[in-house]
């Protein structure tokens, strides 16, 4: 029982949900479908009835009921002040007018929630805010309340509004991308790779005026890829070479662009004359209407217009003039570029030009010939060197440089060779030696155990005692000595280097300093703090070289038996 200007007849709620539309709120004053009140007239509010209850308005000079912000998508509205004895199919009963009802879920305090199932419905509820409800005709307390109507913040409304929102913007993303691949150019064709019967194709499609900007792009794009190789570089050379030829066309059709510009410009400063000389006829005709001959018998408002219209005319005709003169200044500074170029006419100086493109095209075809022959004979060389006919190949030239290496490596390991077997056969013949004079020890050490052994016996046998002993003992080795003296005068040859004349002054000094002797592990100690490559044999072996300048005696029995050396060098230069 709404009036028109909340119910509106024919409106289709599902209009939004179709179109993707943004719901509008029929009862905001210029948005709505229903048009604004006016503001300086009250909105009257009637009585509603139902069948269960009787709605009655408020006063209508109060101000109207306040009311919280709205949430976006709100759907659901909170009703308070309701009476105490209404029931859910009462309030049911005067909200379904406003539109369909999803749920109602009511409290024990009076008030209760309302969804409903589009926006719009919500504003017509709005609308009842203030009125006062009243059960039947009861008078009670409980059956009566003032109604408070306003909107409510609700989970699933805000859910199915982002829903909206995200529909919505899918939509405008899909119309956006529609109008975007509508709009954008289309892709250039792609370009063929390269093949021999390709390149035949683009010279031809080069040669042609008409195909020539698509037969470039695909030769520029073959050298940026880098098709060029040897075996291509001729044909790819005759197409750059065609692509050249159309300079001089090029150059001849700026030229006739050229002239005909000269041609319109020339057109334009004619009728620009034209203009120019009607607009002084104008002016002159204002100029003789302001004479006083003719100037008396206008009105007022003729004389103003007159005024007028020469004011403008001259204004036309100034600036008019402003632009002819600024285009044979541009003419006078064009004749003097070309007559500090020394040409005497414009004959001359298309004929010198003619000439020079002559010379330039003469220029340029001998230019071509010679990069051809070039070509050739880069080609012919190439043939050369790939048969071998000049020069080896790197190939060749790497295999000698390692046979060279591999030779210098052989050499030096020779010459290693040769001194480690030198090395061999000194160290034999030393070893050699050592056997002898091994052998020749032995045998001089068992006569030497019998020697001692019968001195022993005598010895017992006699009486002596064990000084005797030891003094018999030294005297046998003292003997032995002499006779191995002797034998190494025979077969012991002089110095062989300086390093032994070195080694038997360090030696002598050492043993000077030491006159009771020292043992071989003593004195080779000494000497491998100078010489870390020295041995104990070699040491033995020089000082069994010189028994005149170094002698070994034997001090001790049994286990106590000690072999020293000790330096006898100016006890033996006396018995020379």
């Amino acid at each position: 029982i709404f009036t028109d200007s909340i119910c509106v007849p024919g409106f289709d709620p599902s209009l939004s949900m179709m179109t993707g539309i943004t719901p509008i709120n029929p009862m905001i004053p210029g948005m709505g479908l229903v048009p604004p009140p006016p503001t300086d007239v009250p909105v009257v509010k009637e009585i509603i009835h139902c069948k269960s209850c009787t709605l009655f308005p408020p006063n209508p000079n109060l101000p109207p009921p306040s009311t919280r912000e709205r949430p976006p998508g709100c759907k659901t509205v909170f009703v308070g002040g309701l009476p105490e004895n209404a029931t859910e199919e009462i309030i049911q009963e005067v909200f379904e007018q406003c539109g369909d009802i999803t749920a109602i879920r009511k409290s024990k305090k009076n008030f209760c929630h309302i969804r409903f199932a589009e926006e719009f419905m919500v504003d017509k509820a709005i609308y009842l805010s203030g009125y006062r409800m009243r059960l039947g005709s009861s008078t009670d307390k409980k059956d009566s309340g003032r109604l408070h109507v306003d909107f409510a913040q609700a989970r699933d409304d805000f859910y199915e509004w982002e829903c909206k929102q995200r529909m919505l913007a899918r939509e405008e993303r899909h119309r956006r991308k529609l109008e975007e691949d509508r709009l954008r150019p289309p892709s250039p064709p792609a370009i063929m790779h390269y093949s021999e019967h390709e390149a035949a194709l683009l010279a031809e499609k080069l040669k042609d005026d008409s195909k020539f900007s698509e037969a470039i792009t695909v030769l520029l794009t073959w050298i940026e890829r880098g098709e060029v190789n040897r075996r291509s570089a001729n044909q790819f050379y005759s197409m750059v070479q065609s692509a050249n030829s159309h300079v001089r066309r090029l150059m001849n059709e700026k030229a006739a662009h050229e002239q005909e510009m000269e041609q319109a410009k020339e057109s334009f400063k004619n009728a620009l004359t034209g203009i120019l000389t009607q607009f002084e006829q104008i002016v002159a005709v204002f100029n003789a209407s302001t004479r006083q001959k003719a100037w008396d018998h206008f009105s007022k408002a003729q004389r103003k217009n007159i005024d007028i219209w020469r004011k403008h005319s001259e204004e036309l005709r100034n600036a008019h003039s402003e632009q002819l003169m600024g285009i044979r200044r541009e003419e006078e500074m064009e004749m003097s570029d070309d007559d500090s170029g020394d040409n005497p006419s414009k004959k001359l100086r298309v004929d010198d030009s003619a000439l020079a493109a002559q010379a330039y095209a003469l220029k340029e075809e001998n230019d071509s010939l010679r990069w051809q022959l070039d070509a050739y004979r880069n080609e012919v060389e190439l043939l050369k060197q790939e048969k071998g006919q000049l020069f080896r190949t790197e190939e060749s030239l790497t295999k000698d440089q390692q046979l060279q290496f591999l030779q210098q490596t052989m050499q030096g390991m020779q010459q290693q060779l040769l001194s480690i077997q030198e090395e061999l056969n000194n160290k034999k013949s030393e070893l050699e030696q050592a056997k002898e004079e091994q052998t020749h020890t032995q045998a001089m050490l068992k006569v030497l155990q019998e020697q001692l052994k019968n001195a022993k016996d005598l010895a017992e046998l006699n009486g002596h005692d064990e000084s005797q002993a030891n003094e018999i003992n030294v005297l046998t080795v003292a003997l032995v000595n002499q006779d191995r003296e002797k034998n190494t005068e025979k077969r012991s040859p002089g110095l062989k280097s300086e390093k032994e004349a070195l080694l038997i002054g360090i030696i002598s000094t050492f043993l000077h300093v030491h006159p009771f002797g020292a043992n071989i592990e003593y004195l080779w100690s000494y000497m491998q703090q100078l010489d870390s490559r020295i041995s104990a044999n070699e040491i033995e072996m020089l000082l069994m070289r010189l028994p005149r300048m170094f002698k070994q005696e034997f001090s001790g029995v049994g286990a106590t038996l000690e072999k020293r050396w000790k330096f006898c060098a100016f006890e033996g230069i006396k018995t020379i």
